[in-house]
């Protein structure tokens, strides 16, 4: 009588590890076709940064036309397709930490755009970060969790995140170049964090069908919380070089996105003593994404000179 209990869990089991395979490589498809709309939204920003103008937020009329920019931004909305798709399917956890891939991928796009070979530099950036993620995801090891949120952890979740983003944005502008990139990046990565996590609730509606999530106000919420950071992240690839903002994204997206995902969908995750080789791999990743940052393909300078 106990065999039909263990070989339903098993069959759980393995549908469980299936869904989350099917998850990593939506949020690969996701990532690369963010790395295809950041080369080319980089290259456009790269010219138009230092355009003179004496109208506030006049660059943003002038990226708008732009056929290259317009481009980039297109190939965003296949990312957001597939990226709806990863965390359907699987964690907060995982599929925002795989996001970040996002750069490796944009070395190999880079490549190819720039018609540039990476250096061994390059590479030794790109094991250094693949192997920080890879292990960072066996030892955090999180759990599905649940799929929709309660509204009185919205309300709470998001107060506390509006506040940090708004008190990052008042501190940049008092900020010299560099450091206002960094920061601007960080409030950019919890932007980013919090739209995943809003997709995350509005593709949940889908079960009760497509009413019901063009009703759901988190799915209009993702819109909003999604431009805006969009905006964002504009704001910071104009405030200074692509080394002193990556960084900030890379770790920043995937820090608050493990809080996320625990706070808001109960996702477990393994801490304890494994914190400290946890944070190794995070800072595996960080030291990898600072290098990529520094690589033409990535940076989007044809001469090698980090913008």
């Amino acid at each position: 009588m106990s065999s039909a209990p263990s070989l339903s869990a098993s069959v759980r089991g393995r549908c469980n590890v299936w869904l989350l395979v099917l998850s990593v490589v939506l949020a690969l498809f996701g990532a690369l076709a963010n790395a295809a709309a950041s080369v080319l939204q980089r290259r456009a920003a790269a010219t138009e940064r230092v355009a003179p103008s004496g109208r506030r937020f006049s660059w943003l009329t002038h990226l708008l036309h732009r056929p290259v920019w317009m481009w980039g931004s297109a190939m965003l909305i296949f990312s957001g397709i597939f990226q709806a798709g990863a965390l359907a399917t699987g964690p907060l956890a995982v599929v925002q930490p795989v996001m970040a891939t996002e750069l490796l991928f944009t070395l190999v796009v880079g490549s190819v755009f720039f018609h540039r070979r990476p250096d061994a530099r390059a590479w030794r950036a790109f094991l250094t970060m693949v192997t920080g993620l890879a292990v960072f995801l066996v030892l955090i090891d999180p759990s599905v969790g649940t799929t929709r949120v309660p509204v009185g952890r919205w309300l709470a979740a998001g107060a506390v995140l509006l506040t940090i983003v708004i008190l990052l944005i008042v501190l940049a502008t008092r900020l010299p170049s560099s450091p206002r990139a960094t920061v601007l990046g960080a409030a950019t990565s919890f932007g980013f964090s919090a739209t995943a996590a809003l997709m995350k609730d509005a593709v949940a509606r889908l079960s009760d069908g497509l009413v019901a999530l063009f009703t759901a106000w988190q799915t209009y919420a993702v819109g909003v919380v999604g431009l805006g950071s969009f905006l964002l992240l504009q704001m910071a690839l104009r405030a200074g070089t692509l080394v002193a903002s990556q960084p900030a994204l890379t770790l920043g997206d995937s820090l608050m996105s493990l809080v996320l995902g625990a706070v808001l969908f109960d996702e477990q995750l393994r801490l304890g003593i494994l914190v400290v080789p946890e944070l190794g791999a995070l800072a595996l990743v960080g030291a990898g994404s600072l290098q990529l940052a520094r690589t033409p393909e990535v940076s989007g300078d044809e001469q090698g000179e980090v913008w």
